[in-house]
């Protein structure tokens, strides 16, 4: 096996091991805590694998219905956010780049924000705004960058930021105007959360996400080659207008898919794939599907702490916390670099 094929096969696997770990624990751990082979048995049962283990009530509902949606949710969230960030910071070339670069977590917030102070806001019609609001937004910036069939990255980003901030002023001018119950419910959903998840919504984001990620790994390569320049990209024979179009389209929906049924969670699409950049390397064929792994772990493990504290963070806020001066870390270290 070649070298190259080996690392990825070695760091997918591990990481793969710890989210099966993590994913466990989770589900494991709570006011009732369940020892893990009965976690595993009440999966396999669920799925109709038999085990032979005999597993008590009232385990099987607690972690089929109460936690296991939760902790699929937070690993395909993670997964789906760490990935359009490191394919956006190998886009933009940039280490501060992340999925909200292009505008898809504020209009999440404020499709999320429009219809919680119209009083629409059921459990389908929140994350299908969410979704809209999101996809709308990364249209409207890529739109507005591109002139004459090309698209310059640093129109990009400045439409990003732009469109960001108007956005900002959308959503604060809608929370100003709300009551107080629909002013409670909207900070609550801006601040990111795994409660209450069921698994139909994990049935809609773990395929949205999944047929993203592949497709941004079939990408990989071209996006190796974008990091040099945009012209050795076309010299090597790149379509890189349809390429650009491509990673910012993909990146977009599976961010949308990640945000419209957990709220804005920061600094997970930031900090990991910059870490996993640093222990893996820039290549993209294996920071894709690590950072994806990592993501999942990271996003699962911090929502389980906060679920066991004395003081039940959402998870937006928990991963804010726990990236933010871990970055700040990283940057008095000077290991945050160009690319």
């Amino acid at each position: 096996m070649p070298l190259g094929r080996l690392r990825v096969a070695a760091w997918t696997s591990a990481l793969a091991v710890l989210l099966v770990a993590v994913c466990v624990a989770g589900a494991a751990m709570g006011t009732i805590d369940i020892p893990p082979r009965f976690v595993v048995a009440s999966v396999l049962h669920a799925v109709g694998v038999s085990t032979g283990v005999s597993v008590p009530d009232p385990y099987p509902f607690v972690v089929m219905v109460l936690r296991m949606p939760r902790v699929a949710l937070g690993a395909v969230v993670g997964a789906g956010l760490a990935s359009a960030g490191a394919v956006m910071q190998g886009f933009f070339r940039n280490p501060m780049a992340d999925p909200a670069i292009i505008g898809v977590s504020s209009g999440a917030a404020a499709g999320a924000v429009l219809v919680i102070a119209a009083g629409v806001a059921l459990p389908l019609i929140l994350p299908l705004a969410a979704f809209c609001g999101a996809l709308l937004a990364a249209f409207g910036v890529y739109t507005i960058a591109t002139e004459g069939g090309r698209t310059p990255v640093a129109t990009l980003l400045l439409a990003g930021v732009a469109v960001q901030t108007f956005l900002g002023a959308v959503v604060s001018l809608l929370l100003v105007r709300t009551d107080d119950h629909s002013l409670r419910e909207a900070i609550v959903w801006l601040m990111g959360s795994l409660r209450n998840t069921m698994w139909s919504e994990v049935a809609v984001a773990l395929p949205v996400v999944l047929v993203g990620v592949v497709v941004l790994f079939a990408y990989a390569r071209d996006l190796n080659v974008l990091l040099l320049s945009e012209e050795d990209a076309h010299a090597l024979g790149i379509e890189v207008e349809r390429t650009k179009r491509v990673l910012l389209a993909v990146s977009a929906v599976v961010t949308a898919a990640c945000v419209a049924f957990v709220g804005i969670i920061g600094f997970v699409g930031l900090v990991v794939p910059h870490v996993m950049r640093l222990l893996v390397g820039p290549d993209h064929r294996i920071l894709l599907p690590t950072s994806a792994l990592a993501g999942g772990v990271f996003l699962v493990a911090v929502d389980t702490a906060t679920r066991l504290g004395a003081t039940s963070l959402p998870v937006g806020v928990a991963t804010a916390f726990v990236g933010a001066p871990f970055f700040l870390y990283l940057l008095r270290k000077r290991e945050v670099h160009e690319l």
